[in-house]
Parts: C-alpha cells; sequence; structure tokens
C-alpha cells in the first residue's frame, strides 16, 4: 500500500514538473508572421520588410524567446529589396537557426495558437494582399489574445488584425489605441502598390472601430492598448518588439539604439523643437547617417504645409546639403526657402547651384522668377 501510495506521488509529481515546464516552453515561446505573397525580391509581387524582421527577432532573441515563423502559404518566403550589409541584417543572416525556418515557415492552419504567449506580425506591402484574407490567422490571433497572450505588428502588419473577431463578434481593435502605416506615408512611398489595395490601413482600422493615432512621417510611433501593441514603419520595428516583450511580463533586456534609430531620434527632435536635436545636428552630425537626415527633409517638406514644418524640412536638408550633394536636394532647399519668402537665401542656392551646374533649366527658370 505504501509502495502504491508513493507511485502515485511520484507520477502526480512528475506530471506537475512536466506541466510547469510546458509552461514555461509556452511563455518563453512568440511566433512571428510573414507574408507569403513575395516572388523574386518583390519585383513581381511585395513581400515581407527583411529589416523589420531582423530588428524584432534580434530585440526577441536578446531577451530569451524562442521564435517560430509563420505565413498563410507555409514554406519558403520572399523578402522585399533590403540591404543585406546592414549591421542588424548582417546579423541575422548569420543566424543559421532563423533563417532555416524563414525558408520553411509553418503554415499558419496548422499553428496551434496554444504554443505560443504571443504573435508578432511582420510588415510590408506584401502583408496588405495575402493577411487579411487568413481566417486561419485571424482565429490564430484572437485565440492567443483571448488565452492572455500579446498580440503585436508593424507598419503593414496590422492589415493582420482588421478582419479579426473575438468570441463576443466584436473587432479586436475596436475601441483600442492602434497605428499602423499612415495614408500620408502610403502617399509619399506607396505609390507602385497602394493603388492595388483592398483598402488603405488606416482607414480600415478606423473603420472597425480603432482609435487610430500616428507620428510624422516615419518617425518611430508604438501604440499599447491591453496586450495589443503596434507599431507605425519600419523605423518602430525595434521599440514595437522591446514594447511587446514588455507585454508578455518580461522586463526587457538593455537595448542600445543602432545609427539608424538615433538619426530617426534625432529628427523628431528637430520636429518637435528641441534645441538640443538642432544643437547636436550641427556639431556632432558625423556620428549620424546625413543621407537619412536629408532623405527625410526631402520627403518631409513635400507635405509640409505649416511654416514651422517649412523651417524643419529645410533644417534638415541643409544639414545634408554636402554630404548628399544633389541637385534635386538643392532646388527642394531652394522652393523651401521661397515658401518661407526667404528670397535671398533662395537665391543663393540657386546661384551656386548654377555655378556647379549651369545647364539646369529647372534652376535658371526658378531663379527668373525670384
Amino acid at each position: 500500500m505504501k509502495l502504491k501510495k508513493w507511485c502515485v506521488f511520484i507520477l502526480g509529481w512528475m506530471s506537475l514538473l512536466s506541466f510547469q515546464v510546458l509552461a514555461e516552453q509556452t511563455s518563453n515561446k512568440v511566433l512571428m508572421v510573414v507574408s507569403s505573397y513575395g516572388l523574386e525580391q518583390g519585383e513581381k509581387q511585395p513581400g515581407y520588410e527583411f529589416d523589420e524582421f531582423a530588428k524584432a527577432y534580434l530585440v526577441f532573441k536578446a531577451n530569451g524567446l524562442k521564435v517560430d515563423i509563420a505565413s498563410p502559404s507555409g514554406g519558403e518566403v520572399e523578402a522585399d529589396k533590403y540591404n543585406p550589409d546592414k549591421p542588424y541584417n548582417q546579423e541575422v543572416l548569420a543566424d543559421k537557426a532563423i533563417m532555416a525556418k524563414l525558408k520553411q515557415t509553418l503554415k499558419t492552419s496548422v499553428v496551434d495558437p496554444s504554443d505560443y504567449a504571443g504573435v508578432f506580425v511582420i510588415g510590408g506591402k506584401g502583408a496588405m494582399f495575402d493577411l487579411p484574407k487568413d481566417k486561419s490567422l485571424q482565429r490564430l490571433i484572437a485565440s492567443v489574445y483571448q488565452g492572455k497572450g500579446a498580440v503585436g505588428a508593424v507598419c503593414h502588419g496590422p492589415a493582420a488584425l482588421v478582419n479579426v473577431k473575438l468570441s463576443d463578434g466584436s473587432y479586436l481593435v475596436a475601441d483600442k489605441a492602434v497605428n499602423a502605416f499612415t495614408n500620408e506615408e502610403e502617399k509619399l512611398f506607396g505609390k507602385k502598390w497602394a493603388p492595388q489595395f483592398d483598402f488603405m490601413l488606416e482607414d480600415k482600422l478606423a473603420e472597425r472601430g480603432a482609435k487610430f493615432e500616428k507620428s510624422d512621417i516615419m518617425l518611430s510611433h508604438v501604440a499599447v492598448d491591453e496586450r495589443l501593441v503596434t507599431g507605425q514603419n519600419p523605423s518602430s520595428s525595434s521599440e514595437t518588439a522591446i514594447a511587446f516583450v514588455r507585454q508578455l511580463g518580461i522586463t526587457p533586456a538593455p537595448y542600445q539604439a543602432d545609427q539608424e534609430e538615433a538619426t530617426m531620434a534625432l529628427i523628431a527632435g528637430v520636429l518637435a523643437d528641441d534645441t538640443w536635436a538642432e544643437q547636436e545636428l550641427e556639431k556632432n552630425s558625423a556620428q549620424y547617417q546625413l543621407p537619412l537626415v536629408g532623405m527625410y527633409g526631402y520627403y518631409y517638406i513635400k507635405q509640409a504645409e505649416s511654416k514651422a514644418e517649412l523651417t524643419h524640412a529645410v533644417t534638415l536638408m541643409k544639414a545634408a546639403q554636402a554630404a548628399i550633394n544633389n541637385p534635386q536636394l538643392d532646388m527642394q532647399i531652394a522652393k523651401g526657402y521661397q515658401k518661407l519668402g526667404k528670397k535671398l537665401q533662395a537665391r543663393k542656392v540657386l546661384e551656386t547651384l548654377l555655378d556647379k551646374h549651369p545647364e539646369l533649366e529647372t534652376a535658371k527658370e526658378m531663379l527668373a522668377s525670384l
């Protein structure tokens, strides 16, 4: 009798131990989801964003999370064109284990949601084409969320959320703070594929009852609401992943922003009239990616309306003028000065430009009009 009781005790203890181990494994495991839509590096059809995947994955890895990857079709997936020489991309490309999982993604229809503490959806234009239509993914996301797990998505990744309904029939995003790639960003950077979208992401999320929030174009912005974490654009990838880790009940490991992220943060400071940011840009510009600063100003001025916005755009472009040395940037600077009513500064920019490029008719015409 004593032996029988002892065996029952041992079996019970082993069962409890197995349950605890399984629970620990689940709480330490997340599913990253990417689009299956891309073909041939995005030339024929858009795919997922490798930069976003790399940054989010490295955050998860640094925090000890185990990662699986799924896609609507399963198998190998294609990324849009990206720069493999970026340090964070190099690090992921050298990670044989995760690259093997990208070559053989799980099909969303066979994934068991109880295996994961959270689901994180990567963006890219391809996400707009297949993720909103994947009913298996919708059920997966709803199950994880209702099981007290975390759901995250970045850039176009929130396209996977627009048709997700909870057990009470309500949309997951309803009455929650949410963000994603905005209409303004789509207008500036999505001209190739946006005409083929079934909807604009910002509009559809708002239609589903989401409280859509956003920052200026391409600046990092993360919305967190009841275990739902969404990021606005590629610049938001790391911060969105960090917020997602926090929603899993984990204190995130210290994170050091890379030069690209530090540059975008500096740009955000300039747009917010942060005196330190303007001084930093002037005194320590070599520490930042000046071409990125100039490119941001080039696009920002296209949607600038107020005097302050025009001034910020010109400030950013001027800071990168020498580093970029491009006539198109000079023309935009001159146009910015013209819109600000600073004709003398506009003339100086154009005259300097024509000294280098006397053949530029557009510069001649603009100078004559001042």
